[in-house]
């Protein structure tokens, strides 16, 4: 296998996630404003409904505005070569990533949404790429919770998780063999 596969990012997919994104920004901003009265005194707390407000319109505010950015991005989402993965996919995408920084490719689970991760020789090297402050937090934290500050997920490609993961997985068996 050594031809280079260009894996697009899907506009299609990217379009629904921004309409999502806005959905659950306009909800938020709908618990800031002019809160919803709920009897239940659990639920119907003011402070928790204030607090998930906020929290919906400061994550998925940032996801729009990573997802905006992708949008008109023609760049493959994901490049896959004899040097390594080359990744655009997200709003923390970290470039090249060459196959002999890679130790291993597993699979995680995060709240019902499947994940490769990059397990790399040197994981703080490519938390110190990002520039921005956010970004890097993210990185840091997926290290932290799973091992590795790469991630790659299918939602933002043109292929699904599977054929993604058998891609990549093969392609890694043919170079470290």
């Amino acid at each position: 296998m050594t031809e280079q596969i260009e894996i697009p990012l899907s506009k299609n997919k990217l379009t629904l996630m921004l309409i999502c994104s806005l959905i659950f920004i306009s909800l938020g901003l709908w618990f800031v404003i002019k809160p919803p009265t709920i009897r239940n005194p659990i639920i119907g707390n003011p402070i928790l409904i204030l607090t998930v407000g906020i929290a919906a319109i400061l994550f998925f505010g940032l996801c729009a505005i990573f997802i905006a950015k992708k949008l008109p991005d023609k760049t493959p989402g994901l490049i896959i070569n004899n040097q390594g993965v080359t990744d655009n996919s997200s709003g923390v995408s970290v470039g090249l990533i060459p196959w002999d920084d890679i130790k291993e490719i597993n699979v995680t689970n995060v709240a019902n949404q499947k994940f490769l991760m990059l397990v790399v020789k040197n994981p703080d090297e490519y938390i110190n790429r990002q520039k921005g402050f956010i970004k890097k937090k993210a990185m840091q934290m997926n290290y932290k919770s799973y091992g590795s500050p790469i991630s790659i997920s299918a939602n933002g490609l043109k292929c699904n998780f599977n054929e993604l993961f058998r891609i990549l997985q093969n392609k890694f068996n043919d170079v470290k063999a």
